[in-house]
């Protein structure tokens, strides 16, 4: 076996860095998105009040 070496591929080792430093368009906090979801379950429990 020591005849027959296993090579790895050259640079980084095949593994991919993605920037750390990434800011996005819209920064959601999951308190923001547990508001958003109790109010939609709101307006939709009110429609079914006022038109069912």
């Amino acid at each position: 076996m020591a005849d027959n070496p296993i090579s790895l591929p050259g640079g980084y080792g095949g593994l991919t860095r993605f920037s750390e430093e990434y800011e996005s368009r819209f920064n959601l906090k999951p308190e923001h998105i547990i508001v958003m979801v109790v109010l939609i379950i709101l307006f939709r429990v009110s429609l079914t009040f006022i038109y069912g």
